[in-house]
């Protein structure tokens, strides 16, 4: 089990590849180079918003509004609260993100198998592309040797650029992004008493899973075990672990191997669980 608070987590800026300013926090990531590799942090959009153009990935990514109001699209507005599933393939945005918009995104390798490109393999590669040609709207444009110009997305390039390698796309599983309202689904009782679950949805035929778990204060939620990689974000609460106690935005990765562990709620607290694909 791993534990990491958004006060001690290291953070850092997206580069060049995109328009604006945006700070993150990074909580959480997976092995590099594995297809369950993944990237857990929390965003905060800078003065003067932060945007990108209509795009895709060959990763999955799950969001999480904790302040404010995402567009998506222009036409798919997530409010405080709400749930998005972005799978891998499929297209979303343009992006415009208000300043002040606070977000948690968790990344990671869609059911394809082709799993994500950590975030300082990213930006080593953004560094490099600056020598090529020039980033700009989110754009990347560059001219080769034979004098032809090239414009290809901001984020696909720095993959490109990292692997060398064309990115190469997996036939969509979904037609568009899933929007889900938590407040439309119904609380389950687990049958640990002040415990809670509410499940939003499985995708894919790796069996990824979005929820939340509820423990009212004063009661313990017991992690038991499982058989895929799960990551726990608490957006509000203060819990107590081994000994130790933390309050809201603290990402929790729990994986196959570890045994069961007593979280103690000093207050309600509520969870935002990812169970990540299986392979």
């Amino acid at each position: 089990m791993r534990i990491s608070d958004v006060a001690s987590a290291e953070g850092g800026a997206v580069g060049s590849m995109r328009v604006g300013k945006l700070d993150q926090k990074f909580l959480l990531q997976g092995e590099d180079g594995s297809p369950n590799n993944y990237l857990l942090n929390v965003g905060l959009t800078g003065s003067g918003g932060w945007g990108t153009p209509r795009h895709r990935h060959n990763f999955d990514q799950i969001r999480y509004v904790l302040k404010g109001k995402y567009p998506a699209s222009p036409h798919k507005i997530m409010g405080e609260g709400s749930v998005a599933y972005f799978p891998e393939s499929v297209h979303y945005g343009p992006q415009d993100r208000p300043e002040g918009l606070e977000m948690m995104v968790i990344q990671f390798g869609g059911a394809s198998g082709e799993g994500f490109l950590s975030t300082p393999r990213r930006e080593e590669a953004n560094e490099a592309l600056k020598a090529k040609g020039e980033f700009k709207d989110g754009i990347f444009t560059w001219i080769d040797d034979k004098g032809q110009k090239h414009n290809v997305d901001g984020a696909t390039a720095c993959y490109e650029e990292a692997m060398g390698k064309k990115m190469v796309l997996a036939k969509p599983r979904y037609d568009d992004v899933v929007m889900m309202d938590p407040d439309s689904y119904d609380w389950i009782e687990t049958g640990t008493s002040g415990v809670s679950r509410k499940l939003l949805g499985t995708f894919t035929e790796r069996d990824t899973k979005i929820g939340f778990v509820k423990v009212d204060g004063g009661a313990t939620f017991n992690t038991g075990t499982r058989s895929q990689i799960e990551v726990l974000f608490m957006s509000k609460g203060n819990i107590t672990v081994n000994g130790k106690t933390y309050g809201d935005k603290t990402a929790i990765e729990l994986v196959p191997s570890d045994a069961p562990v007593d979280i103690k709620a000093n207050e309600d607290s509520l969870f935002f669980s990812v169970t990540l694909p299986k392979f």
